[in-house]
């Protein structure tokens, strides 16, 4: 018997038939719980929001050194554009199989080798080095994933998060902006 008759079912975010373990670009943004700046806040250098950059809080500069790690756990991730923001990250991550085993599509079941193995293991560290040390620090459940189409595209992406802390000044999902 189905319990919900699915009125409660969360549909997938991920890109439908797509095999997120194979060869390509993908466009990661993984937040914190209820979008709390956790790594950090940014500030302005030389009074110009062209300047802006973090001020990393411990755990803001353990994100940034876990993602440069990336690569020696998952050895197919080659690292692109990467910041970490007060309250989110976001990554370009090549994944480059040189063996590559053929398009599967997604299916239930445990996953390795692919994108939410991934970042499941990096989130999963990150929140295991947040514990172990006393730091108070929680990871939205879920994370925002983008399969980067084309050249173009990546270069808007890369330029997108290049732009970010500068941009942030403006935001409207900044807290500080909600009360000025």
């Amino acid at each position: 018997m189905d319990l919900f008759r699915g009125k409660y079912r969360i549909s997938s975010a991920r890109l439908a038939n797509w095999d997120y373990g194979s060869n390509a670009f993908y466009f990661v943004t993984i937040c914190s719980k209820d979008r709390q700046p956790y790594f950090g806040e940014i500030k302005d250098d030389n009074e110009t929001q062209y300047l802006a950059s973090l001020r990393a809080t411990i755990i803001g500069g353990i994100a940034a050194d876990y993602w440069g790690q990336i690569p020696a756990n998952f050895p197919f991730v080659e690292l692109d554009e990467f910041v970490v923001m007060p309250d989110h990250i976001h990554g370009i991550l090549l994944f480059n199989k040189l063996a590559d085993s053929g398009w599967q599509i997604n299916k239930f079941g445990p996953q390795s080798n692919n994108l939410a193995s991934v970042i499941r293991g990096f989130k999963g560290g990150l929140k295991s080095f947040a514990t172990t040390n006393g730091i108070d620090f929680n990871w939205q459940p879920r994370f925002y994933d983008r399969v980067i189409r084309n050249s173009d595209e990546l270069n808007r992406i890369r330029k997108y998060i290049q732009g970010n802390p500068a941009n942030w000044i403006l935001e409207k999902d900044n807290r500080e902006n909600l009360y000025r």
